[in-house]
């Protein structure tokens, strides 16, 4: 079963109601109620010119914006350093996004110098803002006890809320504390639950997982011909463990369930994981 131990920045973005092209290196806040027609289209200089005179100005958006460009380079030469103070000056006005990031900079020594503790204060500003980033990113802190004692029961409560809005590292991180680990009661059938959530969102690591719950019989009818479905999704995204397991459960299968196997695989990639059992 795997597990994802890192925590997550500017790339994962949630929330659809304040960004634009999300989960794309064009996803930015609103500025004033209105995307950039100029960012989105790569002319950065003009983003530049105008979010840059609306940061000076204190609008926590455009700062966002900038820390984000300067992180990823775009449009001016890649500096942590000014990333970090973009987000500084809109994390101090709430903005949660920011808050989330600068955290996730602190955490990996970006731009400052490494912080559990630093991370862990703007994690749970965002967290406590409902921010699903930052949500996951707290419980992954508690998960592994960096900048606070490690504790099951508080990684399990932030991932819980961050993979209600859909996070899906969380789901996976939330499966494997109900699947194998102390903090909360063993329940096999609630780690299926957040796996086929990440799933079913064409995740390929929560396929794997899933895949070996039915390879085993646990929270689900032992089922080798589901198992092999789920991992030859995820095997098709690349993920080399899924390979190997489908490749290994093949063989224990009839012809006539192989087909069934591999046609459902077909059938779950045409629905975009929507109809895959």
């Amino acid at each position: 079963l795997l597990l994802l131990s890192s925590t997550e920045g500017w790339s994962d973005e949630p929330d659809k109601d304040q960004l634009c092209l999300l989960g794309t290196e064009h996803s930015h806040s609103a500025v004033l109620g209105k995307c950039s027609d100029a960012y989105e289209s790569g002319n950065y200089e003009t983003a530049i010119r105008h979010w840059g005179t609306l940061a000076k100005e204190g609008n926590s958006s455009a700062q966002f914006n900038l820390g984000q460009m300067y992180l990823r380079g775009q449009g001016v030469p890649q500096n942590d350093e000014t990333a970090v103070k973009w987000y500084t000056l809109a994390a101090k006005q709430g903005d949660a996004g920011a808050q989330s990031n600068l955290g996730w900079m602190y955490d990996n020594g970006e731009g400052v110098p490494e912080n559990d503790a630093e991370a862990i204060r703007w994690f749970r500003l965002a967290a406590e803002q409902g921010y699903a980033s930052g949500q996951y990113n707290l419980g992954l802190m508690y998960d592994l006890g960096e900048g606070v004692p490690e504790n099951n029961t508080e990684a399990a409560k932030w991932y819980r809320l961050a993979g209600e809005q859909g996070h899906v590292s969380a789901q996976i991180n939330l499966g494997v504390i109900y699947d194998s680990r102390e903090g909360v009661t063993e329940n096999d059938a609630e780690a299926v639950k957040w796996y086929r959530l990440a799933a079913e969102q064409g995740n390929a690591n929560g396929q794997l997982n899933l895949g070996v719950m039915y390879a085993n019989g646990e929270g689900v009818p032992q089922n080798n011909v589901r198992a092999h479905m789920w991992w030859s999704v995820s095997a098709a995204q690349g993920h080399e463990d899924a390979r190997a397991n489908r490749d290994i459960i093949a063989q224990l299968l009839t012809p006539e369930q192989l087909t069934r196997g591999q046609g459902r695989a077909t059938r779950c990639f045409e629905s975009d994981y929507k109809d895959c059992e």
